[in-house]
């Protein structure tokens, strides 16, 4: 059986108008996608507040703060979120953008759905069907999909033996 094709979205801060739009469009992902969702992790160490960040500037320097005032316990790796929690989702989403790396992994063979890289750097891959999902909820809220995200255009994973490893 064929995998679904993929899409690639451009996720970083700085590509909004406001960052408090990806962090919505982020909030929403996770809503949306939350039975297909694996661990949703981040790494803990040198967190940095984006400068695109305008409202939230505060309160998330409150959470990185908090996160920095809190006793290493061994080789710190990465931090694990709970989805199921409103509060945990909200604090993710503010600092997946602070993050060296923030990850959102699906259920299925450690697919990643979500990423940040470097504070700068931040992508989408998603599967036609939950593309189309978090596209609905999106406009559901009356906010509009980016126009670049709806000319993405999908491309089928290559075969498992085709792929890049060893």
């Amino acid at each position: 059986m064929a995998e679904e094709a993929v899409t690639t979205l451009r996720a970083e801060l700085a590509r909004f108008e406001q960052a408090e739009e990806g962090f919505a469009l982020l909030e929403v992902f996770l809503e949306v996608a939350r039975p297909w969702l694996g661990p949703v992790v981040l790494d803990p160490v040198e967190l940095r507040l984006p400068d695109e960040i305008t409202h939230d500037r505060r309160l998330v320097l409150g959470l990185i703060e908090g996160i920095e005032a809190e006793p290493l316990q061994g080789r710190v790796v990465e931090r694990a979120f709970d989805m199921a929690d409103a509060q945990a989702r909200w604090d993710y989403v503010r600092l997946a953008y602070s993050a060296r790396q923030a990850t959102v992994w699906s259920t299925k063979r450690r697919t990643t759905y979500f990423e940040v890289m470097h504070q700068s750097k931040a992508s989408y891959w998603l599967p036609d069907s939950l593309k189309a999902a978090y596209f609905d909820a999106v406009q559901a809220r009356g906010w509009t999909v980016p126009d670049d995200w709806l000319a993405a255009v999908a491309k089928r994973p290559k075969p498992w033996w085709k792929r890049g490893g060893r």
